[in-house]
C-alpha cells in the first residue's frame, strides 16, 4: 500500500459526479475496489460485450497488485524494499517496470531542481506521514531533520534501463514513488482498458485520474475541483477532462497541529520541513496521471509564486488555489483555458 494524500481518498467519487446527469444504466460499468492504500473506480462507456465485468475486475485487480509487488513502501517483500534495504552502492538488478518510473521521478525532480525529489521519505518518515505511523504527532528536532536530510537527495540515485537497475551513492537512500506511483497505477489501468477495446473511460485511484472519450451523455469527462477547506467539503471548479490525465496535490486534508502550529504532510525536500507558504492545492493536467501526480507535488512545494512560474515555463494546464486571509484566491495558468468547463451554471456552483 501506499502513502494517501487524503484530499481525495475518502470521497473521490463523490467529487467526480457531482453534476453529471445519470447515463443509462446499461451503458456505463462500474467497478470500485480498494488498492495501493486507498480506493480504485473505473468507470466504463459501452465496454465490448465480450468483456464481463467480473473479468475485467479481475484483470484490474491483478495489474494493480503487481505494481503494488514492485513499488510499495508498505510491503517488505516488494521489489522496492528490497532495493531501500539494501546497503550496497554498486547497480541494484530491478525489474523494467520500475526501472523506467524511477526514470521518470528523476526527470520531474531534475525538472523542479528537486521540489519533487522520490529520495524524501526519511523526512516523510519523520514527521509522521510515512509507514509506522501511531497517530501522535510533535516537531522533530532540528539534528533530527539534519540527520534524515544526509539520506535525501535524487542526485545520489541513478538508473539505468539496459540492464534495468538501481544504484545509490548513499548507503542509507531510501526511495519512496507514493507521489508518483498512484498516477502511474492510473495509467497502467488506462493502457489496460485501452487494449481491452474499450474507447471511453474514466479511471481513478485516490484522486489521481484519467479520462478518455466521453461520459454516458456524450460529453467530456466532468472533473469537481474540491474548495481546498478542511472544515468542509464544497466544489470549487468543475474542470473537463478528455483523452488525459488529473492530480491534484494539497495541504488540507493530511496534517497535524501541535501547540497550535499546524504542519502540512507536503514536505520541502531542501528544508526538511513542512511548506509554510499559503498555496492549499494544485490541480494538474498532463498527458499521463505519472506525470501529473509528480507535477502536482513538485508545484505545491514550490509554492504560489515559483510554482506558478514553472507550471507557465512548462506550458502546464494547471489551476493554483491559494489561502489569503480574505479567502481562497486562485490563478490558472494559460493553458488551462481549454479545460475549464463552459457550463456558466457549473461554474457558479463550483466557485461557490
Amino acid at each position: 500500500m501506499f502513502r494517501v494524500c487524503r484530499c481525495f481518498s475518502l470521497f473521490a467519487l463523490l467529487w467526480l459526479l457531482i453534476g453529471c446527469t445519470p447515463a443509462p444504466e446499461d451503458r456505463v460499468t462500474v467497478l470500485q475496489g480498494a488498492a495501493m492504500g486507498t480506493s480504485y473506480s473505473i468507470q466504463a462507456v459501452d465496454p465490448p460485450s465480450a468483456i464481463a465485468p467480473a473479468a475485467l475486475r479481475d484483470r484490474i485487480e491483478t495489474e494493480l497488485e503487481r505494481i503494488e509487488d514492485r513499488m510499495s513502501t508498505y510491503r517488505d517483500d516488494s521489489e522496492l524494499s528490497g532495493f531501500n534495504r539494501s546497503r550496497t552502492t554498486d547497480w541494484f538488478p530491478v525489474s523494467p517496470e520500475l526501472a523506467g518510473l524511477v526514470r521518470e521521478a528523476i526527470r520531474i525532480s531534475e525538472m523542479s531542481d528537486g521540489a519533487f525529489d522520490p529520495t524524501v521519505g526519511p523526512l516523510v518518515n519523520l514527521w509522521g506521514f510515512g509507514p509506522g505511523d501511531d497517530g501522535t504527532h510533535a516537531p522533530p528536532t532540528d539534528a533530527e531533520i539534519t540527520q534524515a536530510k544526509a539520506r535525501v537527495g535524487y542526485r545520489k540515485l541513478s538508473v539505468r534501463l539496459d540492464p534495468p537497475a538501481l544504484r545509490k551513492s548513499e548507503p542509507a537512500l531510501y526511495l519512496d514513488l507514493s507521489a508518483i506511483a498512484k498516477g502511474y497505477g492510473v495509467d497502467r489501468l488506462a493502457d489496460l482498458c485501452d487494449a481491452m477495446g474499450i474507447a471511453d473511460y474514466l479511471i481513478e485511484i485516490g484522486g489521481e485520474l484519467r479520462g478518455r472519450g466521453h461520459n454516458g451523455q456524450g460529453l467530456p469527462w466532468r472533473i469537481a475541483v474540491e474548495r481546498p477547506d478542511p472544515g468542509r467539503r464544497a466544489v470549487h471548479r468543475i474542470l473537463a477532462l478528455d483523452n488525459g490525465a488529473l492530480a491534484t496535490s494539497g495541504d488540507y486534508r493530511n496534517f497535524f497541529e501541535h501547540e497550535n502550529t499546524r504542519y502540512s504532510h507536503a514536505i520541502d525536500p531542501v528544508t526538511g520541513r513542512p511548506v509554510t507558504h499559503g498555496l492549499a492545492s494544485v490541480t494538474v493536467l498532463a498527458p499521463r496521471a505519472a506525470q501529473a501526480d509528480a507535477l502536482a507535488t513538485a508545484f505545491l512545494v514550490l509554492g504560489p509564486r515559483a510554482g506558478f512560474t514553472l507550471a507557465e515555463s512548462l506550458d502546464t494546464p494547471a489551476l493554483f488555489i491559494v489561502r489569503t486571509p480574505e479567502g481562497y484566491s486562485e490563478r490558472q495558468t494559460s493553458a488551462l483555458a481549454d479545460h475549464l468547463h463552459s457550463n456558466p451554471n457549473a461554474d457558479r456552483n463550483a466557485r461557490g
